[in-house]
């Protein structure tokens, strides 16, 4: 599991980069530990960090909110605790969640996955 993890690699972004894109909205980011694409939780409309996983069998991602460090396995369905990647570690303490400011809707709520 360690070869699935690059500390070295920078996030992709501060956002999701597919609803970046699309100029969607997420709930959550997830960065990948392989190779640092940053893509929105499953609660999200878009769950592009498990689309992610299931295109490049990337399996572990780290949250990518401010304070939070838990990794997760996709194979194993697992929480762990894991090494510290490169900075930054969470998108800007200033983007709200769900974000990014500006797009998210007001009826978001009825939007996301529970």
């Amino acid at each position: 599991m360690d070869s699935d993890i690059d500390t070295n690699v920078a996030p992709s972004g501060a956002g999701c980069a597919e609803c970046d894109r699309q100029a969607g909205f997420w709930v959550h980011l997830r960065r990948c530990a392989a190779c640092g694409h940053v893509g929105c939780c499953d609660t999200s409309p878009g769950q592009h960090a498990t689309a992610h996983f299931r295109e490049t069998g990337h399996r572990l991602v780290q949250s990518f909110e401010p304070g939070e460090d838990w990794f997760w396995d996709y194979v194993d369905e697992t929480m762990f605790t894991g090494p510290e990647l490169a900075d930054p570690t969470s998108h800007p303490a200033d983007q709200p969640s769900p974000g990014p400011r500006g797009r998210v809707p007001l009826n978001w709520r009825e939007l996301i996955h529970t």
